[in-house]
């Protein structure tokens, strides 16, 4: 079991209030991403639910019992963190074991328990390795082994991909994905990339100065942002914003309009612009259109290869039914 149960929780650096208060509950099995911009109290309010830290108000639950004051030892967690944290002088199989060998379980269970996190893992042709011979993603793989072993009822991840590159992020969190759902245990996952946060999750938190902003599946807040502030963090590229007379036309004080949701057209359109930058990708082309009479560039993202380049002029037209229309405190209207 894995259910975890936040009431009222807040935490305070003295006069600072990083988490102000939040109620949050993340059901046994689900996959949950915080997500948000740096200083946002992700990582503290992860911190908070493993022990580490310990909060200024409010209560913890953990499968319905109040772990608000138990050590972090006790709470049946297991907590993956940036840093591999590895010990260079100990093989794989040592590595994945030690947190076994201070529980002073027995030998066979723990070779049992680290050859099923070995094979689970595809670390079984590495386990008498030592860390300095495998790849970031290997090792990353042994930091998540040694979590597995312990058999706890949640596991927490704080940005673990952050040291790797492009390719391996990608390669790393389809691996985090498949093990959620081979191992069914419940999941919180700490990240600042939004595209990490959507591919993964069943539910994401967005958290700005530690106010839970909306929290909801991947799609629903990509259809359905609460206010700009979500708007903005969910979605790649990030949702134009058009102020104004146009956005008055719509009966808001902001409208909003995702660069997929733009068609484009050399002969015409509502909007006319001059293609500035670019991007070529083959499956997509990206524009960062001016000049067309709003109060910023925008983007526009088009699918497969697009003959058009800087200097260029287009016509652009949002799709009416996926523009979002925000009031003047940035909530959404309708």
């Amino acid at each position: 079991m894995g259910r975890i149960h936040l009431e009222k929780v807040s935490k305070s650096f003295g006069e600072v209030h990083v988490i102000p208060s939040i109620d949050l509950t993340i059901e046994d099995g689900e996959f949950v991403v915080f997500v948000g911009p740096s200083g946002c109290g992700k990582s503290t309010l992860l911190r908070l639910i493993a022990g580490l830290e310990d909060v200024s108000g409010g209560t913890i639950q953990i499968d319905g019992t109040d772990a608000t004051a138990v050590p972090p030892a006790k709470r049946g967690l297991a907590m993956v963190f940036q840093s591999y944290a590895l010990y260079p002088h100990m093989s794989v199989r040592r590595n994945i074991a030690f947190p076994l060998r201070m529980a002073k379980l027995p030998k066979e269970e723990q070779d049992r328990r680290v050859e099923a996190a070995a094979k689970v893992l595809n670390l079984s042709d590495y386990l008498d390795r030592r860390p300095g011979q495998l790849s970031g993603g290997q090792r990353q793989r042994v930091a998540i082994g040694r979590a597995i072993v312990r058999e706890p009822s949640a596991f927490l991840f704080d940005e673990p991909l952050s040291n790797l590159d492009a390719a391996l992020r990608v390669n790393m969190r389809q691996e985090i994905t498949e093990l959620h759902t081979s191992l069914g245990t419940t999941m919180i996952y700490v990240t600042h990339d939004q595209v990490e946060a959507m591919t993964m999750a069943d539910r994401i938190v967005v958290l700005r100065s530690g106010i839970a902003e909306q929290v909801g599946s991947p799609l629903e807040l990509y259809r359905t942002p609460r206010n700009v502030f979500v708007a903005g963090f969910i979605g790649s590229p990030r949702m134009n914003f058009i102020e104004g007379a146009e956005a008055g036309r719509h009966g808001a004080a902001t409208i909003g309009i995702r660069p997929e949701h733009i068609d484009v057209s050399t002969t015409e359109g509502a909007w006319k612009g001059t293609v500035g930058v670019a991007e070529h990708l083959g499956s997509d082309t990206f524009f960062r259109v001016h000049g067309t009479g709003l109060a910023e560039a925008i983007s526009v993202r088009a699918e497969g290869e697009v003959g058009l380049s800087h200097g260029e002029t287009i016509f652009m037209t949002p799709d009416p039914e996926k523009i979002h229309r925000f009031d003047g405190a940035g909530q959404r209207i309708g």
